[in-house]
């Protein structure tokens, strides 16, 4: 899967196309899913151009890796489900197309606030 500039995530961080804000800095943006699949459903996604995680991997600076990271602990706070503030979360991502990835741009999904359940039915 290649990068395309016209994604919905790239036209997001362009200011293009709002989002429902959680939290940003100089390495990720946070925001509301428009379709929550659970009673909290937010996406964190990198400020660079990455496809998926495996690209992200190969080609982030270690600052964009931690940045990631920390960011996706961040957000967890901020949304009350992680372990100091909440009964926990899940951290998703999807890579390619048997791992149903449908935007090519890397995103975490961040599911809580309710029992997720099993990991794939």
């Amino acid at each position: 899967m290649s990068y395309n500039e016209n994604n919905i995530f790239a036209k997001i961080l362009k200011g293009e196309i709002p989002c429902k804000k959680i939290y940003e800095d100089q390495f990720i943006l946070s925001f509301h899913d428009i379709n929550p699949q659970k009673k909290i459903h937010a996406l964190v996604i990198p400020k660079g151009k990455y496809t998926d995680l495996d690209d992200f991997c190969k080609n982030a600076s270690i600052n964009e890796m931690v940045g990631m990271f920390k960011g996706i602990e961040i957000v967890a706070k901020k949304l009350g489900v992680s372990i100091e503030s909440g009964s926990g979360y899940r951290a998703l991502t999807n890579i390619g197309n048997d791992g149903g990835q449908e935007v090519p741009h890397l995103h975490f999904h961040i599911f809580g606030g309710e029992k997720v359940g099993k990991m794939v039915s």
